[in-house]
């Protein structure tokens, strides 16, 4: 999609226990809830959740969050 603004920092999670799209929905909505992002998206099949946001995000943020949804974060990777 040409002149979305996505935002300028990438941000990946490894989510090993994301199975269906009810927990994609119930990451997504709490990373949104948490955090200051422009864009979330979770995969189940890939087991990652891309966070796209304008400057780096707390990491202790991003663990407690997920940690409330009852998943598990395996890695952060910011690029």
């Amino acid at each position: 999609m040409f002149g979305l603004s996505r935002g300028k920092v990438k941000t990946v999670l490894e989510i090993t226990d994301m199975e269906c799209s009810m927990c994609e929905a119930r990451i997504n909505e709490a990373l949104r809830k948490a955090l200051d992002v422009r864009s979330v998206r979770s995969s189940s099949r890939k087991h990652e959740t891309v966070i796209w946001s304008d400057g780096p995000l707390p990491e202790d943020r991003i663990r407690e969050t997920i940690k409330e949804t009852g998943y598990t974060l395996k890695g952060i990777t910011s690029i």
